[in-house]
């Protein structure tokens, strides 16, 4: 398991805590854990880079002082305000009220309002400032909307390490530290998973961010959640290319229902049959089983979306409905969808469905329903 210390490079650590009992992350399921990820930079001046979730402050701190001894923090670098990235300042400050936090105009007004009874001292960074602590000289970009309006990437130059924050991040609690201790299928689909919950929504910010970047010479990516990645690289940002402008693949199609009395799910097996026979790779996700973040995973690619739904009271099913306000939220573009499902007397469900997959803006296929059976 990941709980010591990780030595990225000569003087750069890994501090960070691993979470592998959290299996909700605000509405998005998280069924392999994560990790609160932080770095500590050894230098002339001492530069530790995000902080951890509230929980694991003692654990934190007493990381740090393994790898410090007796010696002080000189800078903070915080990308994020969010309290899973921020939360244990209060507990860091009080053991070195000298350090300087560096981060967006935006990240100050944010720590003070979830901290208010903690002094601290702040400086605030914009696009192309720069932090020399000796050897080492960070550059900090700004990525508002990636996706808070504070957040920001660092770069060391002299390491060639992104400190990418919730950029290029993944929810992996399982131990392992770096990107080359999972297959590529693996890490891409956790990366994927990510970023169909959390950074989807944000895709025009993520262009920005990408061509901000791509001039720098990355050699590492040390993300605020999951692994450290230096082996896939280039396919991380490649597949973050595709996804920030809504590409989707043709020949996928996803299927997502709940049923009540079996018919719904019939008329999804057959809608999955027929696109099939047609070549098309189809996924079948039933929302009693499957929680409706790992629905939206798997849309993340695929060109076609159908949403099924009996109806129950005169509606949809919740579950269906938790669905399409989740998914609406996260602002899918560019696909085609389809409402289906089955009714005994009034049948309003469908409508219902196809109302809400037209006002994501899809293109809005005809509807398919069947009463009682098939």
């Amino acid at each position: 398991m990941r709980d010591n210390i990780v030595k990225i490079s000569e003087n750069i650590y890994g501090v960070g805590v691993v979470d592998s009992d959290i299996r909700m992350f605000h509405g998005y399921q998280t069924p392999i854990g994560t990790t609160y990820n932080s770095y500590l930079v050894v230098d002339d001046k001492i530069t530790l880079i995000d902080f951890v979730k509230r929980p694991f402050a003692d654990e934190f701190v007493k990381k740090i002082k393994s790898v410090l001894g007796g010696k002080n923090i000189d800078y903070i670098i915080c990308n994020h305000v969010e309290p899973d990235h921020s939360g244990a300042l209060p507990v860091v400050i009080k053991e070195y009220p000298k350090a300087v936090i560096h981060g967006t105009a935006n990240c100050e007004k944010g720590l003070k309002a979830y901290y208010p009874d903690v002094t601290f001292k702040f400086n605030a960074v914009k696009s192309g400032d720069k932090l020399s602590t000796g050897k080492f000289a960070f550059n900090f970009i700004p990525m508002p909307m990636v996706h808070w309006p504070d957040s920001m990437s660092t770069y060391l130059e002299q390491q060639k390490i992104l400190f990418s924050n919730d950029a290029f991040g993944q929810h992996i609690g399982t131990g392992e530290a770096f990107d080359e201790q999972l297959t590529q299928e693996q890490f891409i689909e956790r990366a994927a998973d990510y970023y169909a919950n959390i950074i989807l929504p944000f895709g025009t910010q993520v262009r920005k961010l990408l061509d901000a970047v791509k001039a720098l010479d990355i050699k590492t990516i040390c993300p605020a959640h999951g692994v450290i990645v230096k082996k896939q690289i280039l396919k991380i940002i490649e597949k973050y290319s595709f996804w920030c402008e809504n590409k989707t693949d043709g020949n996928k199609a996803v299927i997502v229902f709940d049923t009540m009395w079996g018919t719904t799910k019939k008329l999804a097996q057959k809608l999955s049959l027929e696109y099939e026979k047609k070549g098309y790779k189809v996924e079948l996700i039933n929302l009693s089983e499957k929680h409706y973040s790992y629905a939206m995973a798997r849309l993340l690619e695929a060109k076609y979306i159908f949403v099924g739904s009996p109806t129950l009271n005169n509606n949809m099913m919740p579950s269906v409905n938790a669905f399409l306000t989740y998914m609406k939220g996260l602002k899918p573009k560019n696909r085609a969808a389809c409402a289906f499902g089955s009714y005994g007397w009034s049948g309003e469900s469908i409508g219902q469905v196809n109302d809400i997959l037209q006002s994501c803006g899809f293109e809005v296929l005809p509807q398919i329903k069947t009463m009682w059976n098939i």
